[in-house]
């Protein structure tokens, strides 16, 4: 009898998370800085604590201990965002030449690859989402980013509010007073010749000749609260910019994606991606979202 093996097998299930992981990281800022971990369920929970408010602080010389009021840590939760992606090539469309590419197929996976980590980064940063437990019938949602940032600067009630140097020294500030130890301002692109007009207005930018290039960028925002790296995010809500700190997040892995190449039902292979995502904000409190940009 001949020993079925996976080369007879049909709907293999291909690895492509480090293909993902791989592909354009500067496009998906947050999905790229992110540390990544494993999660066992679709629904999973942390832990957040916090020190108590410093105060006053002097006992009497042989006084009895005093006993503190501990404070509970909060707990966390979010749920896992199911991602798919699916693409139909015929035979055909594999077997004629065609410009740019060896086959239809490669080139169909390579932009679904692209296309789905962008989602991802979207469902992250893109949307003031909170999280959904779903059922039959609707889609699980995870809680984004932004959701999960309970510290925020309005920039105005005005919908034409545009970000400020005030408003980010605000979150700066905040951030600072809550203990955090924020290093990186995110913003859209149409933020970023503000940010490059904050130096400019005072007199604290040079513009540096190089060839025929004239450089009047800023990467780097130094403030009375730290050091802000700037970084553009073209997913990013674009009514919102993040101050954060990276190491307090993590995306969340349930199901790594992967490829599998469903049955034949015609002259024609269907190829199917899918993975099972989410991310966490270890301290609600520590990073701070400015809202109400236009």
């Amino acid at each position: 009898m001949a020993t079925y093996t996976t080369y007879d097998q049909v709907g293999k299930k291909e690895s492509v998370a480090d293909i993902i992981s791989d592909i354009t990281p500067f496009d998906t800022p947050a999905f790229t800085m992110f540390k990544n971990e494993k999660v066992t369920a679709r629904t999973f929970s942390w832990l957040e604590d916090s020190l108590a408010s410093a105060g006053s602080n002097a006992a009497v010389e042989g006084a009895d201990a005093t006993m503190a009021t501990l404070i509970d840590a909060v707990e966390r939760t979010n749920n896992t965002q199911i991602l798919t992606k699916g693409f139909q090539v015929s035979a055909t469309a594999d077997a004629i030449g065609t410009y740019g590419r060896a086959k239809e197929t490669a080139h169909q996976l390579a932009k679904a690859l692209k296309e789905i980590k962008r989602d991802t980064e979207y469902a992250m940063v893109g949307v003031d989402q909170a999280a959904v437990a779903g059922s039959g019938g609707v889609a699980r949602q995870m809680a984004s980013v932004i959701n999960q940032i309970t510290t925020a600067v309005d920039a105005g009630a005005n919908a034409t509010d545009a970000l400020t140097e005030a408003k980010l020294l605000e979150a700066g500030e905040t951030a600072y007073n809550n203990g955090s130890d924020v290093d990186t301002l995110m913003i859209k692109p149409g933020d970023a010749q503000i940010v490059a007009g904050f130096s400019a207005s005072a007199g604290r930018n040079r513009e540096i000749a190089q060839g025929k290039t004239l450089v009047n960028a800023i990467d780097l925002y130094v403030s009375p609260y730290g050091e802000y790296r700037v970084v553009l995010n073209r997913h990013l809500k674009t009514d919102t910019a993040l101050l954060i700190d990276p190491s307090m997040f993590k995306t969340c892995t349930l199901r790594p994606f992967t490829r599998t190449l469903l049955a034949k039902n015609g002259d024609s292979d269907r190829h199917h991606i899918v993975g099972e995502m989410s991310v966490k904000h270890m301290n609600f409190g520590d990073s701070v979202k400015i809202t109400g940009l236009s």
